[in-house]
């Protein structure tokens, strides 16, 4: 179990990054939901002990993880948001260089344990080839071989999906799924689609604070009768918005289709629906902003 209790985080340009956040996460595939300038990757860092907090404290098991910082990165697995390869190095000989970083000093050890997570990632095929001629989605798996290198028992990954194609990304997902059985992992995103095909909790910060926490599917069933649809031309938008709350919209057949949170029944052409991880998503956004 990671405990998160009032940590915040203020940075020297006065941006207050992170105001208090306390989360309880357990193990399995922990999906953490933000648009970007949350303060998602500020808590990634502080937590990976890349940086300092102000207050607060991070605990893993018994481990203190903001005194006890080379305990932490024993059992850790990273894979930050932007990441370099050297370009010229092989995904073999790279993925090698840093088993021994990690203290897997033996050459007959590191070779099968290279060699295994070079096969777990689809990219034993591939070892011999230069970084700087792999694509995205495999420089991603690459990025996820090494965070797995020593077995942590405690994996984050920030933004691992974005900017891949959809068979990529599908892949890359059915990785972190697989290897997110029996430690914790840390899904750190803005693609709301990532959490509610992986994770069996998830929390939503914005703007540093934690605004929601809890299982996908319940939080799903919290909206249950309280989100309206409706198709509308582009210049009726700015109405609707001015009369409803609209949680989101888009372009839908030349027309846009607006999601609307209300508690009470819709007439005018309204349709409920069953919402979804993003309904939740807008509409806890949106609720923070008419605070």
């Amino acid at each position: 179990m990671l405990r998160i209790e009032n940590l915040s985080k203020t940075y020297p340009n006065g941006v207050q990054a992170l105001r208090g956040v306390s989360l309880e996460i357990p193990n399995g595939m922990f999906g953490l939901l933000g648009p970007n300038g949350a303060g998602k990757s500020t808590l990634m860092r502080t937590i990976a002990t890349l940086q300092e907090a102000d207050e607060g404290t991070i605990t893993f098991g018994s481990i203190d993880v903001l005194k006890q910082k080379d305990e932490v990165r024993r059992l850790l697995g990273y894979l930050p948001q932007d990441f370099g390869v050297y370009p010229r190095v092989t995904a073999e000989a790279m993925l090698d260089h840093f088993a021994v970083l990690k203290g897997i000093v033996n050459s007959r050890q590191r070779h099968e344990v290279v060699e295994r997570l070079l096969r777990m990632t689809n990219l034993h095929e591939v070892r011999r080839r230069n970084l700087g001629t792999f694509s995205g989605g495999m420089k991603q798996r690459f990025g996820i071989a090494q965070a797995l290198l020593g077995d942590p028992r405690l994996i984050i990954v920030d933004e691992p999906t974005a900017g891949l194609d959809p068979e990529e990304r599908n892949r890359f997902l059915n990785l972190l799924g697989e290897i997110g059985e029996n430690v914790v992992v840390i899904l750190s995103t803005h693609i709301v689609a990532d959490v509610a095909e992986l994770c069996n909790r998830m929390a939503i910060i914005s703007d540093g604070c934690l605004r929601l926490t809890g299982d996908p599917r319940t939080v799903m069933d919290e909206l249950r009768g309280r989100i309206w649809q409706k198709t509308v031309d582009k210049s009726e938008l700015e109405e609707y918005r001015r009369g409803f709350a609209v949680i989101s919209s888009r372009w839908f057949a030349g027309r846009v289709m607006i999601h609307v949170l209300s508690d009470e029944p819709l007439d005018q052409g309204f349709q409920p629906i069953d919402a979804d991880l993003q309904d939740v998503y807008f509409s806890t956004l949106t609720l923070q902003q008419a605070a």
